[in-house]
């Protein structure tokens, strides 16, 4: 081999290896002696392949990570790729991405090699809990070969197929010093991983860290963007000319739409406050919009009225004194959250908002929801108050004209100021008309005869 070939093999190889195990093989431009010619065909030859391969590998992997998931902040779709990527690096049979809910101190299932709908967001381990768990509290990865599920740290889901699996690999997945993720790799069979397979796994873990934070920020970002819009859209309709009943059906529209909720409706109370109305849903489901009145006194819902706060069920098909259980897993809702409706400290009604899954309503959720209720609680105010006053402008008016036709009378037919009244009441009820048509028409009578 020429000389320059060797200077070539030299500067790749330092380029690779980080001026390790080779920089201590051949000194920095040193031309080959005769000695390592003859070598090259023996065990020194060897030795840059085994070294080069792993170190190979591993810059592939980074640049695959790189190219997998550079820009993308959609949070479920770098979840699947890291997926996709953990698989093809390590051929396993299963592939489960946690990632940590640190308001509630537990670990989520978030994504997984197979399709798992119905346990996606289900799935939760505390810290310290399962081998799960452990590997997300002590930040070490854990490596089984065989018989994973007589570790003691084992924690069995029967709903999850690949708890039975033989071997079992899990790493943190870390960001800032931080654990925010747990990823496991499972194999059908015993298997017994070499350290370059935990050695690049742990790379993966390490890498994707940043990339699943800055999706997550964006999702936040991304969440409470659409919830200031919510909130400005609610403003926008209540100052709007539309009718309470169509402003009421709006809100509910847009906070169903927000909140990726099948139903959400608000209830006011009747006229004695002992029961709860449905006054607006946006659902289409004729079994629940009419549904019976719900009694304040026997009910959760007549608890959100009477302790004036915010009340949140995980599972209404489960939990005991929900009105109708029934109902709800017909409609296929599980968690509710529901809001006090409170203008000037009273009560006048109630805010609800379901889910399709078992749901735990963040603080920035639960500001939103309690925000668009008072929001709704001052419209309904408002049109109350408006129709009031409609009301008494009109009554006025209907004693103006009352009042002018009884003088009308008391001066025509000589009549007491209460026989002028009882003839206009007595007027009323045989010609099934308002005291007002029938003054009215005695003002008319009155003009059209003062002109003859």
């Amino acid at each position: 081999m020429a000389p320059a070939s060797w200077e070539l093999i030299w500067h790749y190889a330092m380029i690779c290896t980080k001026y390790d195990t080779l920089a201590k093989w051949v000194t920095p431009m040193q031309k080959p002696t005769k000695t390592m010619r003859l070598k090259s065909a023996g065990e020194s030859s060897v030795r840059p392949h085994a070294t080069l391969r792993p170190k190979n590998q591993k810059i592939k992997i980074l640049y695959q990570i790189s190219q997998a998931i550079s820009g993308n902040l959609n949070l479920e779709d770098v979840l699947n790729e890291i997926i996709n990527l953990v698989t093809d690096v390590t051929r396993g049979d299963s592939c489960l991405l946690y990632l940590l809910d640190q308001d509630n101190e537990e670990l989520v299932l978030r994504a997984s090699k197979n399709p798992h709908p119905k346990i996606i967001g289900r799935i939760k381990v505390r810290l310290g809990e399962g081998i799960t768990g452990w590997v997300a509290e002590k930040k070490q990865p854990v490596v089984i070969h065989k018989n994973a599920s007589n570790d003691p740290r084992f924690k069995l889901f029967h709903n999850l197929p690949e708890d039975r699996y033989q071997a079992f690999m899990s790493v943190p997945v870390i960001s800032r010093d931080e654990v925010i993720g747990v990823i496991n790799v499972q194999h059908r069979n015993p298997h017994r991983h070499v350290p370059s397979e935990k050695t690049l796994l742990v790379t993966i873990a390490n890498q994707v860290g940043g990339a699943i934070e800055n999706a997550h920020l964006y999702e936040e970002a991304r969440r409470k963007a659409i919830q200031l819009e919510t909130i400005s859209n609610v403003s926008q309709t209540i100052t709007s000319n539309h009718f309470l009943d169509e402003i009421l059906q709006l809100i509910v529209g847009m906070m169903a739409e927000t909140m990726n909720s099948p139903i959400c409706s608000i209830m006011l109370l009747d006229e004695k406050g002992e029961e709860l109305e449905i006054k607006a849903t946006q659902t289409l489901s004729p079994a629940y919009s009419l549904k019976p009145n719900i009694k304040v006194r026997r009910s959760l819902l007549g608890r959100v009225v009477k302790e004036r706060k915010p009340l949140v069920i995980r599972n209404v098909t489960q939990e005991k004194g929900y009105t109708y259980p029934e109902l709800a897993r017909q409609e296929g809702l599980r968690s509710l959250v529901s809001v006090p409706l409170i203008v000037k400290d009273s009560v006048i009604g109630v805010f609800n908002l379901y889910s399709s899954q078992e749901r735990k309503f963040s603080r920035e959720e639960m500001q939103l929801l309690t925000s668009v209720a008072n929001q709704a609680a001052v419209a309904i105010q408002n049109t109350k108050l408006m129709s009031e006053t409609i009301t008494m402008r009109e009554a006025l008016k209907t004693r103006k004209i009352v009042e002018r036709a009884k003088g009308i009378l008391l001066r025509e037919e000589q009549l007491t100021e209460a026989s002028a009244y009882r003839r206009i009441q007595q007027k009323s009820m045989k010609l099934r008309k308002s005291m007002r048509e029938i003054s009215e028409a005695i003002v008319l009578a009155a003009e059209v005869k003062g002109k003859n």
